[in-house]
């Protein structure tokens, strides 16, 4: 989502690098290339004006003058402000005697329901036993969309029926509301997500419904879902929300898309509503804990290694790891191993997305086809699949014809093949290498 933004940015920091000294019209140039990179991200002008400013004062004192390196004080400078401008990291507030309630509200086509979902495999993953609450009592589709989501990522909801009610019928959602907090407590569970109904636009008979559940179940947690690609819009509705329903924190959804970002990075400053989970995918377990000093430095082109972590562990489990150090430590790494763990990678997100995670390696993200990284994974996983077990486990015995075969089989080239067995040739010979004494510390570490 913020491409455009971090590019723009990048070039003109990269402007003042050039410089062994930075003057006052060095400052006030590169000042004038954020503001214009922000506004035409799409973030709230005052925003703007109040960022600006802050980083000129702050850039034309000593802070920068008595630097040995001004132009990377200036970078920090502008990433301690951003980080200032997105607020502290995003924590549920799920203290008092269980179950803990958490209500989200939004507009329709925000995504509510399905954040709803990944909203449970996160609390499930941290140790909470959560319930879904179908509140949606407008559009019956959304009552069956949460069970069936539910169903997937096997989490209990409760739901009174499937039938739609009238208009401005609070009443009842509230009922069904109270009813589903009652039966949390009963069953154990530690948290509550009620999904209640969205609207195309803010009216009365809507805040007047999610006031009445409000008062129903007096949530710990009250999360907008406001969609990223939505603009400046996602701002105006969250001022609303939060003047009419009291807010506690933000769930920005549709963060992968191509949204100029502007929404991130104005919502926050111009509502005072922490953003607490941004969804960065369609699959129930794309839902980031939003961390401001991350996004800050992927905006800047720093990369962001501890994500990168997180979504490791997540992805590969203790046994996965210790089977591979295995492999490793005894060099009986297989072709079949490899597409194991590249069907495990793929688990973590898009590669492009990754790659521009890594420190130094975002103008290559960002020069690579859209999609190019997920096509080849799946070149290489086609080629490997149409070979036999044998062949899998000792590439030795692939000759002429059964490279010809493979290529068949896979819908690829000979020459395809070969780079892959030269490729995985490579890896092996490097596993090797491990075991020397050249790598011999390396593989310490594996122990």
């Amino acid at each position: 989502m913020f491409e455009s933004l971090s590019e723009k940015l990048q070039d003109a920091f990269r402007k003042l690098s050039s410089k062994g000294r930075i003057s006052e019209s060095d400052i006030s140039r590169t000042l004038r290339d954020v503001r214009l990179a922000l506004l035409e991200a799409d973030v709230n002008y005052r925003v703007v004006k109040d960022f600006t400013r802050r980083i000129g004062e702050r850039a034309a004192g000593d802070e920068v003058a008595r630097s040995l390196t001004p132009a990377q004080t200036v970078i920090k400078i502008v990433h301690q402000e951003l980080v200032t401008l997105l607020g502290g990291p995003g924590r549920l507030d799920l203290g008092g005697k269980p179950p803990a309630a958490i209500m989200l509200v939004g507009l329709y086509g925000s995504g509510k329901t399905t954040t709803a979902a990944k909203l449970a495999v996160h609390l499930r993953r941290d140790g909470q036993r959560p319930l879904l609450v179908a509140a949606d009592t407008h559009r019956p589709a959304a009552i069956s969309q949460l069970v069936t989501l539910g169903r997937q990522i096997d989490v209990p909801v409760y739901s009174e029926g499937d039938r739609p009610r009238p208009p401005g019928s609070g009443k009842a959602a509230s009922s069904i509301c109270a009813n589903a907090l009652k039966h949390a407590g009963r069953e154990g569970y530690t948290v509550a997500v009620f999904d209640s109904a969205g609207r195309l636009q803010i009216d009365d008979d809507m805040m007047g419904e999610l006031d009445k559940i409000h008062q129903a179940i007096k949530p710990q947690e009250v999360l907008l879902v406001a969609d990223a690609m939505t603009g400046q819009e996602a701002v105006a509705v969250a001022e609303e929300f939060n003047r009419r329903v009291g807010l506690t924190g933000l769930i920005l959804t549709k963060v992968d898309g191509d949204a100029r970002g502007g929404a991130a990075l104005s919502i926050r400053a111009v509502t005072g509503v922490p953003i607490k989970f941004m969804g960065v995918g369609e699959r129930t377990s794309d839902l980031e804990v939003f961390y401001p000093d991350r996004l800050a430095s992927r905006i800047l082109g720093m990369g962001d290694v501890l994500t990168i972590i997180e979504r490791a562990e997540g992805a590969f489990s203790q046994e996965q790891a210790l089977k591979m150090g295995e492999k490793l430590r005894t060099a009986s790494f297989t072709l079949e191993d490899f597409v194991d763990q590249l069907q495990t990678v793929k688990k973590m997100g898009p590669l492009g997305e990754l790659l521009g995670m890594i420190p130094g390696l975002q103008q290559l993200a960002r020069e690579l086809p859209a999609g190019a990284t997920e096509r080849g994974l799946i070149v290489t996983e086609a080629i490997i699949n149409s070979m036999t077990r044998q062949e899998r486990h000792n590439p030795r015995v692939i000759d002429a014809s059964r490279k010809r075969r493979i290529a068949r089989g896979s819908g690829t080239s000979v020459q395809q093949v070969n780079q892959l067995l030269r490729q995985f040739a490579q890896m092996q010979q490097m596993i090797k290498q491990l075991q020397s004494g050249r790598g011999r510390g390396i593989m310490s570490m594996l122990r």
